[in-house]
């Protein structure tokens, strides 16, 4: 008896949900991440754990933007993003206006980030996506938290946020 190799189960709604989700997912992460190209990388991990997943259709926008800023958050977590800053060439002709503000203004969003990766994870992630432009709803839909308890926990995560950075 021959054993036959099985092709993983995709979703069929996979390429729907897809278009009509990327751009979010991309957005999520690359609020977290800071740079697109990661956060497009971020999102084709999130999409193929979702491809194989049995989320709900009429849940996966919300299911999408809590992977994409776990997903983010555990690349910042992980330093899986020192490889792709030491990829990062740029050309010798290459103008900066300001290498001093630029170099002030990186460090400021390193900082921010690697203190928004200590932060408790669903703070974080409330944080993220309602920064992201997820209105209380979606957040709370996202989170399973109450609607009202959104604004808490997010207010708590920008406390954090701002004691830590200013420690």
């Amino acid at each position: 008896m021959a054993l036959s190799k099985r092709a993983p189960v995709v979703r069929p709604d996979l390429e729907q949900i897809f278009r009509a989700a990327y751009p979010r997912v991309v957005a999520v992460a690359a609020r977290v991440l800071g740079s697109r190209d990661e956060a497009e990388d971020v999102a084709q991990e999130v999409f193929l754990t979702f491809g194989r997943s049995d989320v709900p259709a009429g849940e996966a926008l919300p299911w999408l933007s809590v992977a994409a800023a776990h997903t983010a958050l555990n690349h910042i977590r992980t330093g899986k993003r020192r490889a792709g800053r030491e990829r990062a060439g740029r050309p010798d002709d290459a103008v900066v206006p300001d290498v001093a503000d630029a170099v002030v203004a990186l460090e400021e969003r390193r900082r921010v980030r690697a203190t928004l990766a200590r932060l408790p994870r669903k703070q974080a992630v409330a944080l993220v996506l309602r920064h992201s432009g997820l209105s209380y709803a979606e957040v709370a839909a996202a989170l399973d938290l109450s609607p009202g308890s959104v604004g808490t926990t997010v207010r708590r995560a920008e406390s954090a946020l701002r004691k830590e950075l200013n420690a």
